[in-house]
């Protein structure tokens, strides 16, 4: 029989290689595990969303998408399906389409700091598998209003970027292999959290959750989150805020796009590779054009001009092949 539990909830975020750790993980918790756990893995918005049945043959546990508001009860899983923001309030589950956050919907931020709103002391955050940082601003927030903070040792990590980043900007109280992980869930939940240190939320925190909820980002104060900065978001192309905190750099867009610096990275780099490759294929368009002018012309013995066409055609080539060489090299390539 489950029961409500208020108390505390597990939280943990996952991207590349996660599928592996998450099993791991639910096939070593007891069926019996009297903590709800909330589960976000990067996902496209396209996929078919069975991430919990996955989750809930691994192990003994019963695991549910979240596609409304659910009460969360223990033993569960609550997984976020895809281009839905998962979020926690005391004692319930639900889902948002607010907005992307590090390029991803759902992200691991936004569930992260919604159980540090609203949970304190009785968050654990846990961060797996993955690239870049998704993850690592959020188990800040955690760590910041007294829960606790714990991280996939990266040296076993599949993909090792997200729990490094979260050990190098967060003070996390816990690194250890997937296999260990189960055993410190169940010793870090059988403990009361009653004394625990905590404290109110930030206003910064407040907003950042009511905007990942799909409030409107500028009437609940993001604007007061930081400086406009120098960038411009890559996805609405709007200023991005610079939110400075005592957590990591990261920015905000006056829509409430999210970006940590390396999501923010990925995001710019991207974008000059989509405008390299229009222009390969403007290239090759232009080019395609010329010599059939060229073909046009010789037919009416203009050879002469055709053959200032079939040069720039040619120049044409040689300009796209270079950028597609450029575009197509790996980091590090000479």
């Amino acid at each position: 029989m489950t029961t409500p539990t208020t108390e505390q909830v597990i939280v943990i975020g996952a991207s590349t290689g996660g599928i592996e750790a998450l099993q791991v993980l639910v096939a070593g918790l007891p069926a019996d595990f009297a903590t709800p756990i909330c589960v976000v893995w990067h996902i496209s918005p396209h996929a078919p969303g069975v991430l919990h049945q996955i989750l809930r043959r691994a192990g003994n546990l019963p695991a549910f998408k979240v596609e409304s508001a659910l009460p969360l009860n223990a033993p569960g899983i609550y997984v976020a399906p895809p281009d839905f923001h998962l979020m926690v309030d005391k004692g319930m589950a639900r889902v948002t389409r607010g907005p992307r956050e590090n390029r991803f919907r759902p992200a691991i931020d936004p569930l992260f700091r919604s159980a540090a709103y609203s949970y304190g002391p009785g968050a654990i955050g846990v961060v797996l598998s993955g690239n870049l940082d998704d993850g690592t601003s959020g188990l800040w927030a955690i760590k910041d209003q007294g829960g606790i903070a714990i991280a996939q040792d990266p040296a076993e990590a599949m993909f090792p970027s997200m729990p490094r980043s979260a050990i190098q900007n967060v003070a996390v109280d816990h690194i250890v292999p997937i296999a260990e992980l189960p055993q410190l869930l169940v010793a870090l939940t059988a403990r009361s959290i009653e004394g625990s240190p905590s404290q109110a939320p930030s206003r910064g925190l407040e907003t950042e959750v009511r905007i990942a909820n799909g409030h409107d980002a500028r009437e609940v104060g993001v604007l007061k989150l930081g400086q406009p900065s120098t960038y411009t978001c890559p996805e609405c192309h709007g200023v991005l805020l610079e939110v400075k905190d005592s957590g990591v750099p990261r920015f905000r867009c006056h829509t409430g796009h999210a970006y940590s610096v390396e999501s923010l990275a990925a995001a710019l780099f991207e974008g000059i590779n989509d405008n390299i490759w229009s222009v390969v294929r403007a290239l090759d368009e232009g080019g395609s054009l010329l010599e059939e002018l060229a073909r046009h012309l010789e037919e009416h013995d203009e050879d002469q001009r055709a053959a200032i066409l079939v040069e720039r055609a040619r120049e044409a080539k040689q300009r796209a092949d270079h950028l597609r060489r450029f575009v197509a090299r790996g980091p590090g390539d000479e």
